[in-house]
């Protein structure tokens, strides 16, 4: 990994969202990771006076399958990087009537419906139980909602993501079961970097862009594919305004919440009996709670 500026924010693009225009002395810089390669390079460069990576989830030309992801380097790398807080964009379907395509939920809870992803550094001999009943960083999702109104996007603070594991779509019956569970948007993505991001100590937020409603609706077979890639345009755009002012108001001094301490208690296994590999790969994780 070549010399490169430090960035505070990392931004995860998704469907439809692969750089964010207005970034200035931007570097393409590839980071390697014990866990293999990211999605793509990352793009470090300066936005609103802030430090910013970037990294398009699937790869630019969206080449990978939320299922073939590397959730584990993707977040090690913004971790290597030195980023403390990340931005997770990404295109959801509604499950409720009262999030229309075009709005942008800012969820505060996930459920997991994924068949046997990695979402854990852990393991091979350290072990680690780390709290996630409030998956991401509240005063980040606040910024991003404040962010959201100043940039003049319909956005609510609060709300459920189901992630599925996909690449299909629901069945209408999943669709109306995940209904009347409560849930509020459907994604394919964020719960494994939701977790990922918490045992690396990072803040975490995500801005779901809905692009149309799920199967469930009684319109859903009438939206077209050129009605979904349209939405997913529309949602971009409005995504880089909301990303601009979210870096502009972002204030890394004022990082006060637990994200940054959340493996104070979590590590259970005794340094002694952590395999020499494991440590090594882990160390820029739990180092300062296992002092050489």
């Amino acid at each position: 990994m070549a010399e490169h500026l430090t960035p505070v924010i990392g931004i995860i693009g998704g469907s439809g969202l692969y750089s964010i225009p207005g970034f200035t002395h931007q570097q393409e810089v590839t980071v390697s990771t014990p866990f293999g390669d990211p999605s793509d390079a990352f793009i470090v460069g300066e936005l609103e006076g802030k430090t910013v990576a970037f990294l398009a989830r699937h790869g630019r030309g969206h080449r990978i399958s939320p299922s073939e992801l590397n959730f584990r380097a993707n977040i090690y790398a913004m971790k290597k990087l030195g980023v403390q807080s990340i931005i997770s964009l990404s295109a959801v379907g509604s499950l409720k009537e009262e999030h229309k395509p075009l709005d942008f939920v800012i969820p505060d809870q996930f459920v997991d419906r994924t068949l046997g992803r990695v979402s854990t550094f852990f393991g091979n001999g350290l072990v680690a139980h780390m709290s996630f009943a409030d998956p991401v960083c509240h005063h980040l999702a606040k910024t991003i909602h404040h962010a959201c109104h100043d940039a003049g996007v319909p956005a609510k603070l609060g709300g459920t993501y189901i992630c599925m594991e996909g690449p299909a779509f629901s069945t209408k019956a999943e669709s109306n079961l995940y209904r009347s569970w409560g849930m509020d948007v459907i994604g394919m993505t964020n719960l494994q970097e939701a977790k990922l991001a918490r045992e690396a100590e990072l803040c975490y937020s995500t801005i779901a862009m809905v692009t149309d409603y799920d199967c469930w609706h009684p319109d859903h077979d009438a939206v077209t594919v050129a009605d979904i890639i349209s939405n997913l345009t529309h949602n971009a755009e409005n995504a880089s305004k909301v990303v601009r002012s979210a870096v502009r108001l972002y204030d890394p001094a004022a990082r006060t919440c637990g994200c940054s301490r959340a493996l104070e208690f979590a590590l259970i296994t005794d340094k002694s009996k952590v395999p020499a590999e494991t440590f090594t790969n882990l160390e820029l994780i739990v180092g300062k709670y296992f002092p050489r």
